[in-house]
């Protein structure tokens, strides 16, 4: 019905940056939320930055002062500008939405997922 499809990701050295882009697609009426979490190896899926229709932002802590969020409304996407890479950033990344639907469901959404991996 809905899909988030990832572009981005990849290996990138400590203090390099990375982009990662997420598309929605399918039978949208609206997008309330858009956002990016990650997975470390061992560890819980964790917020790292957030985005609403109007703009608010919600960062971690861990990420506040190198990652940027933002959105494009009019191509349902959103995007996380990751400066300043440290070797602790490196997990799976997925986007996230919730999606009001063209049939009055609201779903919480997932992309598949892409690795960012930091390293020297």
């Amino acid at each position: 019905q809905v899909q988030l499809v990832e572009f981005g990701g990849g290996l990138v050295q400590p203090g390099g940056s990375l982009r990662l882009s997420c598309a929605a697609s399918g039978s949208i009426d609206s997008i309330y939320y858009m956002g990016w979490y990650r997975q470390a190896p061992g560890k819980q899926r964790e917020l790292v930055a957030q985005i609403t229709s109007g703009g608010s932002r919600n960062y971690a802590d861990s990420v506040k002062g190198r990652f940027t969020i933002s959105r494009d409304n009019a191509k349902n996407a959103v995007n996380l500008q990751m400066n300043s890479l440290k070797p602790e950033d490196t997990a799976v990344y997925y986007c996230n939405a919730i999606i009001a639907t063209t049939t009055m469901d609201r779903l919480n959404t997932w992309g598949q997922g892409t690795q960012v991996t930091v390293s020297s």
